[in-house]
């Protein structure tokens, strides 16, 4: 049996390399004479770099930025042979680095802006930026003013906005050069910037904010929308994707001029996952929590998508079950097993997570070998 593993990191316990192998491991365990191939993915966030290193290999380089509330961290990204800078807004701005001090007011993407100019300096001819997993919500500006734009507030100085002080800008200059080189944001949402779907009604809760932070919030991203169009003539209100990453969508196309894509497409077309998959039997994706969102362009997505137009079966091994999971079923997913089936604290699966996912695998793999 030749057997195609191709998921997700399972967020805040395992890489998508580990889970890989783990389900790698279950199915050799299991299966005589089994081939497994071994394609850790992702979809724009956290680990992207990596998984493109694997693919394509090239150097990460090392540099230090501002974090997310402005200290200084050492962040890396990826410069792949072909001198494209994979850049991971996570890397410096991501919620993990925020702790326990989760606040989208405060947060800045100034990191990513200082990630890519290190790029430019370095020589790089594209930049790929994946936006997912960020603890933000300034529409990039924080990014764009590390670039060069310039922010000016209701008296006429200049700042660098957060998430909760977009409504003070009265204008934005940009600056003499701006970025001459391909831009791709690698993006796994479809939220538009603001609105009920939007970054902040959407994706700011888990970030921190209470319900009077995200109508604040909401409101900085449309008063900034507004000096884009007005300032920039970038009309970035309503793009699919322009929400991602508290706004970077937008602030990809405002300020760098970029295109927004989904980020497991552009992994998967890297990979060649096509050709991969035509010799499997069996494709293995996964997740760290199933759930509605799963469908929307998400790395499970994109694998069953891309398995059913190779007429491949496709199953999901995932962390757990949310509201929604069984949707992933209309795009060709054929069986969905849980590594963790009751509510656990984060804590508590922690402790198990590889054990939960080794047995899971197991019985995926007891159930299907006697299918195909």
């Amino acid at each position: 049996m030749n057997i195609l593993i191709a998921p997700d990191s399972f967020k805040g316990t395992l890489t998508a390399r580990q889970v890989c192998d783990i389900i790698g491991q279950a199915f050799a365990d299991t299966i005589n004479n089994v081939n497994i191939t071994k394609l850790p993915a992702a979809d724009g966030g956290e680990g992207l770099c990596a998984c493109l290193y694997d693919i394509s290999g090239g150097e990460m380089i090392k540099t230090k930025v501002c974090g997310v509330f402005g200290e200084k961290i050492q962040a890396e990204y990826l410069m792949l042979p072909d001198k494209t800078a994979v850049i991971e807004t996570a890397a410096c701005a991501g919620l993990p680095l925020a702790g326990d001090n989760k606040n989208p007011e405060k947060a800045t993407t100034f990191g990513a802006g200082e990630l890519i100019t290190d790029a430019l300096f370095r020589g790089a001819k594209k930049i790929l930026l994946g936006l997912g997993g960020s603890a933000t919500n300034d529409c990039g500006a924080g990014m764009a003013a590390a670039l060069g734009y310039v922010f000016i507030d209701e008296n006429g100085k200049e700042f660098v906005p957060t998430g909760g002080t977009l409504c003070r800008i009265s204008k934005i200059t940009p600056p003499e050069k701006t970025i001459n080189i391909p831009v791709i944001a690698a993006c796994d949402v479809e939220n538009p910037l603001y609105g009920a779907r939007g970054a902040a009604y959407v994706f700011a809760p888990q970030k921190g904010a209470d319900e009077a932070m995200v109508k604040r919030l909401d409101k900085g991203l449309r008063h900034i929308a507004e000096i884009i169009r007005r300032d920039l003539s970038a009309n970035v209100s309503h793009i699919k994707g322009s929400g991602a990453a508290g706004g970077m969508g937008a602030g990809t196309v405002a300020f760098l001029g970029g295109e927004l894509r989904k980020g497991i497409e552009i992994l998967l077309d890297t990979a060649d996952f096509e050709a991969k998959a035509k010799n499997a039997d069996l494709i293995i994706t996964g997740e760290g929590r199933l759930d509605s969102q799963s469908v929307e362009g998400k790395v499970i997505s994109g694998i069953a998508k891309r398995s059913a137009s190779v007429n491949k079966k496709v199953i999901a091994i995932c962390g757990s079950k949310g509201e929604g999971a069984e949707k992933i079923k209309n795009l060709g997913v054929s069986e969905l097993y849980f590594a963790c089936e009751s509510d656990k604290n984060f804590d508590e699966i922690l402790k198990t997570c590889k054990e939960d996912l080794y047995n899971a695998a197991v019985k995926a793999a007891k159930e299907i070998s006697g299918v195909i």
